[in-house]
């Protein structure tokens, strides 16, 4: 019944983990608190002068860490600038490269610029996960086609940079609509449920949560972090929670017989939700829970 994007036995990643490039020391920390991913990064974390020893750090790390127990990206700098040139070409002469599972692009704005440098990543390491980032005018103009270049995995949301380029406040109101486009660019080309951007807040778990679960409820499914504080909240926001499962599992134990269309708590359940009580059972069968130190 399930569409195939919902079908696959490897879990989604939820929890996306920044980590400044030339911070060597937090890159085991974060990885000990549990994200779904880290995204080692180049760019806004980054001072300019600071690139070249953060690529040396990466590099460094990557040859060392063999194995662990999250996924890899790095963030590289956006594709116009010169720093991206420097990145492409430190990129192709990294030792190890199959321990990089993947890229997140920022400033995504021109398909046919991202079609050649997704192929020339594809080439450097096939089966790399290509994460492009939507944060500027021009490239939610254009999420569409973004979306459908061949090799681009997921979407993402630069909520803080978007709210920079368009001069909008950093509410949800502001967002809506970016994010609507975002997601529905995601479905109509058949990608995982997008990125949400970052929350601000690392002091204040509440507005991370409220944050997590505003962006699922659109659609969303997985958010960017900015603290290992704010990984637990965004994982028990993006999963099924237990009244959920619940719910699923009556459902299933009441289509038993092969009916499609039955009564559950009172109310009538017909295909769409069926699907939706698999989908939610399917995702807290396949996916690990985070784990983990709370905070680097």
């Amino acid at each position: 019944m399930q569409s195939d994007r919902f079908s696959s036995t490897t879990p989604l990643a939820i929890s996306y983990l920044f980590v400044p490039g030339n911070r060597p020391e937090r890159f085991p920390k974060a990885v000990g608190a549990g994200p779904d991913a880290i995204i080692l990064d180049l760019e806004d974390a980054v001072h300019p002068q600071s690139k070249a020893a953060a690529r040396v750090a990466i590099g460094s790390w990557q040859e060392g860490a063999e194995t662990v127990s999250c996924e890899r990206y790095i963030r590289l700098n956006s594709i116009s600038s010169a720093l991206f040139r420097q990145d492409l070409s430190w990129l192709c002469n990294m030792r190890h490269p199959q321990r990089c599972d993947g890229i997140f692009l920022p400033k995504a704005e021109c398909p046919e610029a991202l079609a050649r440098v997704v192929e020339h990543l594809l080439e450097w390491q096939p089966g790399l996960k290509i994460i492009a980032i939507i944060e500027t005018a021009k490239g939610l103009q254009q999420v569409e086609s973004i979306a459908a270049v061949t090799g681009v995995a997921r979407l993402a949301f630069g909520s803080l940079d978007f709210s920079l380029d368009i001069d909008c406040s950093q509410t949800p109101e502001a967002f809506l609509f970016a994010r609507n486009r975002i997601v529905l660019a995601s479905r109509t080309a058949d990608l995982p449920a997008p990125i949400d951007g970052v929350t601000p807040a690392i002091s204040d778990l509440a507005v991370v949560t409220k944050d997590s679960h505003y962006a699922r409820s659109l659609g969303f499914g997985a958010k960017l972090c900015i603290h290992p504080a704010q990984l637990r909240p965004v994982q028990r926001a993006f999963l099924p929670d237990s009244r959920q499962l619940a719910w699923a599992g009556r459902v299933m134990r009441a289509v038993a017989s092969g009916s499609h269309a039955v009564q559950v708590d009172g109310e009538m359940v017909d295909l769409p939700l069926i699907e939706h009580a698999q989908r939610l059972l399917e995702v807290a069968r396949r996916h690990v829970p985070v784990s983990g130190a709370d905070a680097c």
